[in-house]
């Protein structure tokens, strides 16, 4: 019976979406709230799962299917991992989404898709098979589609289309590896492979599918295009949910299934450091607010693959700490952006200027959260970064190392130009106020949040190390 934890914490979100639009009919208020729980009981569910995981009877359910299928959930310390933080910062950007969407149509299939893209993250994530990674990577890909239309502007639909064939495409060509797979070993079953070594042609195709998804260059270019969306949707895809199933399915795959050659070890870092810098360097050129964030994703999802790519057990550990780093603090840029946004309707930081005379809460949150990107300690993205660049560098790679305290160094400099631009300097709109209180609130517990997990970092650290206990 424990199982239906692990079942409850993907269909309560992923069906609990289709009845959002009936929530409405009774009111608009009755469907956030439904929307709010939905979202939320996927976070209770993953807590469940921790309390199991630490008394050391991990959550699972498999059940048999036709054709030699099956259907299997297992709650390791990986997929709580994951599952915890894409819930927790998903709450607050449907709590933020509050204020935010209010103004605009479309929003019963607004919550309708965000519900059902974290549900489809929630089964990816607790998924024991290749097949049904797939099929949840794909309604991610749809969910993610709709998401970017959302305004249904000719060039909002263009742009969600683009994001859509880059990563159905990526995926389609790491179905193909799957099913190479199971030419090999017979199976769809993760834990029936662990420790199986695969071609390097299968690597190669499933890696395409993982790096067009995690948007790393030269997969890149969908990421920023996508910010036509509002900004909860960015938000969505950069922080909490879409970005990061890539790097997931690579530290799943990669990291505690298969036996790649080491060569592998070397090609991804590789490529890891020129997204890195090619990205950080574009952020520098950028106006458009929410691109320079975007630009900034990819540099920072490149330290997230280096660590789970390095074979360092200190660089996994600071890759899978990242990836809580960067949802919380990059989930509180995206929504800071969403209400500088949303005041001045304008996306152009050279127009923008003193907005921390008029903004104050919005910018503290912006300064907290950029901070912990940056990795300027106390913050939680130093700790993480730091055992990142340590393992890269423990693993004898050098070269690569040096190559990302450089990206790092740029991190700060692109931050800290985007910050004085928005909110130094003299002020260009002085009517303008903060956003709503529930948006105001939103924003400041992400980057409160960055700074009790930098202070508290031995918590979420014991979590990640239990995911090397089983590798």
């Amino acid at each position: 019976m424990n199982g239906w934890i692990l079942i409850s914490g993907v269909l309560i979100p992923l069906l609990g979406s289709l009845l959002l639009p009936l929530c409405a009919r009774t009111s608009y208020k009755f469907r956030n709230i439904t929307a709010l729980v939905l979202v939320a009981s996927a976070f209770v569910c993953g807590a469940f799962a921790l309390v199991s995981l630490i008394t050391g009877e991990p959550l699972s359910v498999r059940y048999e299917l036709p054709l030699g299928l099956s259907f299997g959930f297992c709650g390791d310390a990986l997929a709580v991992f994951m599952a915890l933080t894409a819930s927790f910062v998903s709450f607050i950007i449907v709590l933020y989404s509050f204020g935010y969407i209010k103004e605009y149509e479309n929003q019963n299939e607004y919550y309708m898709i965000v519900c059902m893209f974290i549900g489809a993250m929630m089964g990816l994530v607790y998924s024991t098979n290749l097949i049904l990674i797939y099929t949840f990577w794909e309604l991610s890909s749809f969910s993610c589609w709709r998401l970017i239309g959302f305004y249904r502007e000719e060039i909002t639909i263009n742009r969600a289309n683009k994001a859509f064939i880059v990563t159905v495409f990526g995926a389609l060509f790491m179905l193909i590896g799957f099913i190479g797979i199971y030419g090999q070993t017979g199976t769809f079953e993760l834990t029936a492979m662990k420790g199986v070594s695969i071609a390097p042609w299968i690597v190669v195709l499933i890696l395409f599918g993982i790096l067009s998804k995690s948007a790393t260059f030269p997969l890149h270019s969908w990421l920023p295009d996508a910010g036509v969306a509002p900004s909860p949707v960015t938000s969505l895809l950069h922080a909490a949910v879409l970005v990061k199933i890539g790097v997931y399915a690579y530290a799943r795959l990669f990291v505690l299934t298969f036996n790649i050659k080491e060569e592998f070890t070397t090609v991804v870092p590789i490529i890891a450091a020129v997204s890195a810098l090619y990205s950080a360097g574009v952020a520098f050129r950028e106006n458009d607010l929410k691109r320079v964030l975007a630009y900034s994703t990819i540099s920072q999802l490149a330290f997230i693959l280096l660590g789970l790519s390095c074979g360092d057990k200190t660089g996994l550990v600071g890759g899978l700490l990242y990836i809580l780093a960067h949802s919380v603090a990059k989930g509180g840029l995206f929504l800071c952006a969403g209400i500088v946004e949303h005041k001045l309707h304008t996306k152009d930081i050279t127009k923008m200027g003193g907005l921390a005379k008029t903004m104050p809460f919005t910018a503290v949150a912006f300064a907290l959260c950029a901070f912990s990107i940056m990795g300027i300690p106390p913050f939680f993205g130093f700790f993480a970064k730091h055992m990142v660049i340590d393992g890269i560098i423990s693993s004898g790679n050098i070269v690569i190392g040096v190559l990302f305290i450089l990206c790092a160094v740029m991190t700060v400099m692109y931050l800290l130009r985007l910050y004085a631009k928005v909110f130094l300097g003299p002020q260009t709109f002085p009517d303008k106020k903060e956003g709503t209180p529930i948006m105001v609130v939103s924003v400041m517990a992400l980057g409160i949040m960055s700074l009790l997990l930098g202070i508290f970092s031995f918590i979420p650290s014991r979590l990640a190390e239990m995911v090397l206990e089983v590798m």
